[in-house]
């Protein structure tokens, strides 16, 4: 007897569906997962794209889009082709061949980004669009089969779409707030496509007797073995970031923190007052210059990475106090377990977002406000808003400066619109940098690269400024005043209304460092 059963139709009662047998349960089961693992593959699909395309606006865009395109190519093809195949025969494969893609996906991103970059967009496009369109078919396949009475159709097509949505409500939730925070990426993928290989095998097995699954098992194993050798690796990958640190082969006590393929802090371990990026330096002179030598100070940083500036102060101004908002955890423990940041007198580290962090001090409290949360892929768009700069003056007292790292390349078009409403937001604003990239020296296209801004509400000295970039030997110049605001030119103010800083900042390639 066949384990099926099949009833015919009749045209008297306007044509009753087949019943294809698969239980209400079971079907739930199918659609629940597959919808759940669309979004599980989108949300990973931005953590794996982050360290080649920035976590930004265009690139969540452009993943969620995908997404959506491939939800809506799999609904319409899986219920087309579900009318003129044998929908038992669907399913299997659409799971096990997307768990297959899923595999792989860690292992071709990553190789593609490293050597052929020209083609990421294109393969990206295809790792989220063939296992979404796949998944997604599921659905309509599994409403096909669970018709049996026209009179009931929209009770099963309206349960089957609720538990969809809420198959999905439950990736997203789990991916955001568990998966990412607990695994690396990789093993996201390849423990989905896994459980995915595993499903088809269920389904194959129970519809039809044999499944493909020794197959579909090795391309999985394959999948990871490939992660395994694929370039681009991280030594953490965190909630935002993908962590290494690199050992400097000339300088045995040198550690380069990189954090998604940028260069972010270098740490000497042994000498806190060793400055290897220019930009740091320029930081470092800033201080030097605005404030007495040795002169223990109140300090507010947005950004942690490494602690290099942190552990500079304390240093070389002992009694500075410290405070560091740093978002990512993660990022505070590889620091503490492998760049030797330990406990350091005077600085405490708060896990948490800047803007955050910025609100919580009290006014006037601040002789100084470093600024280094903006990447070169990416930029916290809420950390450079006229209201977010009018908090850094609030906690300032009133000889107090603030003083961040910008990049910035191409027509540097997110630097002057930060230069521009600091200018908005301070009564005194210079900028530090190439003289290149700064205006002073004509140029056909400014390379771009770091620049550090200076912003108060008191005069500064300028010259002793620029005799302490001499000092440091970082080539860098200074400029202020008319020349500012021509270099400045029309630049839009950021505000919290409007700041479209993922397309005035312009990326570059980042092998190339910083």
């Amino acid at each position: 007897m066949s384990p099926v059963t099949r009833s015919s139709s009749s045209p008297a009662d306007g044509g009753t569906p087949r019943n294809y047998g698969l239980g209400s349960r079971a079907a739930a089961v199918l659609v629940f997962g597959s919808s759940a693992a669309v979004l599980v593959v989108e949300i990973v699909a931005l953590r794996l794209l982050a360290p080649y395309l920035g976590l930004t606006l265009e690139t969540s865009t452009m993943v969620i889009g995908i997404a959506l395109t491939a939800i809506a190519l799999g609904s319409w093809l899986g219920g087309r082709i579900a009318d003129q195949v044998n929908p038992r025969r669907l399913v299997g494969p659409s799971l096990g061949v997307s768990g297959a893609v899923v595999a792989f996906t860690p292992a071709v991103l990553r190789t593609t980004a490293e050597w052929a970059p020209a083609m990421l967009l294109l393969i990206a496009s295809l790792t989220i669009l063939v296992p979404g369109a796949l998944l997604s078919a599921v659905t309509p396949i599994v409403t096909k089969l669970r018709l049996t009475s026209l009179a009931e159709t929209g009770t099963v097509v309206g349960r089957l779409s609720g538990v969809g949505t809420v198959g999905a409500i439950a990736g997203t939730v789990l991916t955001g707030f568990v998966l990412v925070s607990r695994l690396p990426v990789s093993g996201i993928l390849m423990g989905l496509g896994t459980l995915l290989v595993v499903g088809s095998a269920l389904v194959e097995w129970r519809t039809r007797g044999w499944s493909s699954t020794p197959v579909l098992t090795l391309v999985v194993v394959a999948g990871g073995l490939a992660t395994m050798v694929a370039p681009g690796g991280c030594d953490t990958e965190t909630k935002y970031h993908c962590v290494r640190v690199v050992a400097d082969p000339d300088r045995g006590s040198g550690r380069t923190l990189v954090l998604d393929g940028l260069r972010h802090s270098y740490v000497d371990i042994e000498d806190p007052t060793f400055l290897q990026f220019t930009y740091v330096r320029a930081m470092a002179s800033v201080v030097e210059a605005v404030f007495p030598e040795g002169e223990p100070l109140a300090v507010y940083h947005l950004g942690g990475g490494g602690l290099t500036f942190p552990r500079y102060l304390a240093a070389t101004r002992p009694g500075t106090r410290s405070l560091v908002s740093e978002i990512d955890s993660e990022v505070v423990r590889v620091g503490r377990d492998r760049l030797g940041l330990g406990s350091v007198a005077g600085i405490e580290v708060r896990t948490e977002d800047g803007r955050l962090g910025l609100r919580r001090l009290a006014a006037g409290s601040r002789d100084l406000v470093v600024g280094d949360a903006f990447g070169g892929v990416s930029v916290p768009w809420h950390l450079t808003t006229v209201e977010a700069m009018a908090d850094m003056r609030r906690v300032l007292d009133e000889d107090g400066v603030y003083v961040a790292n910008l990049i910035d390349h191409g027509g540097l078009a997110f630097a002057r619109a930060e230069v521009a409403t600091l200018g908005e937001t301070f009564e005194h604003v210079a900028l530090v940098g190439e003289p290149t990239d700064i205006g002073l020296v004509p140029a056909a296209a400014p390379g771009g690269g770091n620049m550090v801004v200076l912003a108060s509400n008191r005069s500064v000295d300028l010259r002793a400024v620029q005799e302490a970039l001499d000092a440091r030997q970082t080539g860098w110049k200074i400029t202020t005043g008319d020349d500012l605001v021509s270099w400045t030119g029309d630049a839009e103010l950021l505000t919290d209304d409007y700041a479209p800083v993922d397309q005035l900042l312009q990326p570059y390639d980042l092998r190339g460092g910083r």
